[in-house]
């Protein structure tokens, strides 16, 4: 399916600016035979940013940051990282780009700082491989082999394995897939904490609360295409400029008591509580139609659109759970 751009999302530039660009796609396309994977990508990433690339599964994700590192061949378009063409002399770039794929696995019976050393001779200025020890919290697992350790301390050593070459630019692919929760959110801790050392990170993923905590702006890719950019914050409020809330109350209403409102667009009855949706002033223009009648409600919560609400609005379905 092939999906044209849209304009109901801000763009990035609209908030945002980017002030020094590190990264750039411009016209970015690749086909496989008559399947086209990426088609006319074009963003920018800043110095120090964080740029989620959120899509479903074969949106292009990861064909676009493939290109960006120079391990696809583009059909049509440019893409520079740092002023360097990756497409077309790949060897510098490495050196400033680090990388870490999906499914990227190492020999079993490898140590850890065995793997470090061996990543890092392949660079002329590499990070202290046991400094990056020390940063990712496995100074316990140093010696211990590959396959005997946990999913998270894998992911661990794959952001050391992507770090070794002290990049400028970091590329995550699906990160934190199969961790559990306590994995998830130390290893996004980790990602602060390397982004917070001066690494420009792109982190492809699509879970929706990865991208919310972690991204500075994300860029959404459907049918090989971008659809919307921006801040996590733009993107989940859209062209929304009403409020919703859900109030439990002591006793049952009549409905027609809010509907006379001017305020209120919409009610619905969400289990045991009354959902009301309306203008910028239905939150207190309800709660005093009801204290006029002598009613209070026992709870009250706003709802705020989340980043999951947009990407269902723009998509048209939720993130797959295994995304490949």
């Amino acid at each position: 399916m092939t999906n044209t751009p849209t304009t109901r999302m801000p763009s990035a530039t609209t908030s945002s600016p980017v002030t020094e660009t590190v990264v750039s796609v411009s016209g970015l396309r690749k086909t496989y035979g008559d399947k086209v994977a990426v088609d006319d990508v074009s963003f920018e990433v800043g110095r120090g940013e964080i740029v989620g690339i959120l899509g479903q599964n074969g949106a292009g994700k990861t064909t676009t940051v493939e290109a960006l590192a120079g391990l696809r061949t583009a059909d049509g378009g440019t893409v520079s990282v740092l002023g360097l063409d990756p497409q077309h002399d790949p060897a510098p770039v490495r050196e400033l780009l680090g990388v870490q794929l999906q499914e990227s696995r190492l020999p079993a019976k490898q140590r850890v700082v065995e793997a470090l050393r061996l990543y890092a001779s392949f660079y002329t200025d590499p990070r202290d491989p046991e400094e990056l020890i020390t940063l990712l919290g496995l100074q316990e697992k140093r010696d211990t082999a590959y396959e005997n350790l946990s999913g998270g301390q894998k992911q661990r050593l794959s952001i050391a394995l992507a770090l070794v070459g002290n990049p400028q630019v970091a590329i995550l692919d699906e990160l934190t897939t199969g961790l559990d929760p306590q994995a998830r959110r130390e290893t996004w801790d980790l990602i602060e904490a390397v982004r917070d050392s001066g690494v420009t990170i792109l982190l492809v993923t699509h879970f929706m609360d990865e991208a919310e905590r972690l991204c500075d702006r994300v860029i959404v890719i459907d049918g090989g295409r971008v659809i919307a950019q921006g801040t996590p914050g733009e993107l989940a409020r859209g062209d929304r400029t009403g409020v919703t809330f859900r109030m439990r109350l002591p006793q049952p209403l009549d409905a027609a008591l809010l509907a006379d409102i001017e305020s209120v667009t919409s009610m619905r009855e969400v289990g045991l509580d009354l959902e009301v949706t309306g203008g910028p002033t239905v939150l207190p223009d309800v709660i005093i139609a009801l204290h006029s009648c002598g009613l209070v409600p026992t709870e009250v919560q706003t709802i705020s659109p989340s980043l999951e609400d947009a990407f269902v609005a723009l998509v048209g379905r939720p993130p797959e759970e295994n995304p490949s």
